[in-house]
């Protein structure tokens, strides 16, 4: 099995996805690339491979695959995260990071746009991350309501209870269906760009919610 990272973001970007800094010049036969991401996802597990990372070239800002193992990239230590630990995240620097020009990932000037579709994909897949987190603080909060007793009975029984444990089913099967929507849509080939979004924001924000809502069942 091996692993593949997606470097885009950057220490200045934020949520300017398009701000890149990074940039690859072409030395010959080979791209020689410079400047930092952050944030990136499967970047330093030990079956990662490569990333494949944006940078600014003399087309625009192109794509380029970067072996894990290339002299001049160096990946950070693990992010200190308060959740979702099972995402192995870390900052990359390049400094006269070489790798040879047919590394180049699909036109020159085009790899923002390839990795604008791939962020498609990846807001579906947090999207379904989202709906997991909310049937995992659900089915907690149900069990231990049955369990935990007060005033001789179970917590479950009492509407203050009872009613978060109803707002997270409720949200829990809008956030599916909005997801579900979604991964339908790009299955089919169909135009989903809008509904990936929609599906993200709503199930991430109650996930949030339900996790905030667990804390008070428990």
């Amino acid at each position: 099995r091996r692993l593949a990272a997606f470097g885009l973001t950057e220490p200045d970007g934020g949520s300017d996805a398009g701000a890149t800094s990074t940039r690859a010049v072409r030395d010959g036969a080979e791209w020689a690339v410079d400047g930092a991401k952050t944030f990136i996802t499967n970047s330093g597990t030990d079956i990662t491979s490569l990333v494949t990372v944006t940078a600014r070239t003399t087309d625009g800002v192109s794509a380029i695959v970067i072996p894990a193992d290339t002299q001049g990239l160096t990946i950070e230590a693990p992010y200190r995260k308060m959740g979702w630990h099972a995402s192995d995240t870390h900052g990359l620097v390049f400094e006269d990071c070489r790798v040879p020009a047919e590394n180049l990932l699909g036109e020159p000037g085009r790899g923002f746009a390839q990795f604008l579709s791939t962020l498609d994909d990846g807001r579906v897949a947090i999207a379904a991350l989202a709906v997991g987190l909310i049937a995992g603080c659900l089915d907690e909060c149900v069990r231990y309501a049955n369990e935990r007793t007060a005033f001789g009975r179970p917590i479950g029984s009492y509407q203050a209870i009872a009613f978060k444990c109803a707002d997270m089913a409720t949200s829990l099967e809008t956030a599916r269906l909005a997801t579900y929507h979604a991964a339908g849509l790009r299955d089919a080939g169909r135009p989903y760009k809008r509904e990936a979004a929609i599906a993200k924001l709503h199930a991430t924000e109650a996930a949030v919610t339900a996790a905030r809502e667990a804390t008070q069942v428990f």
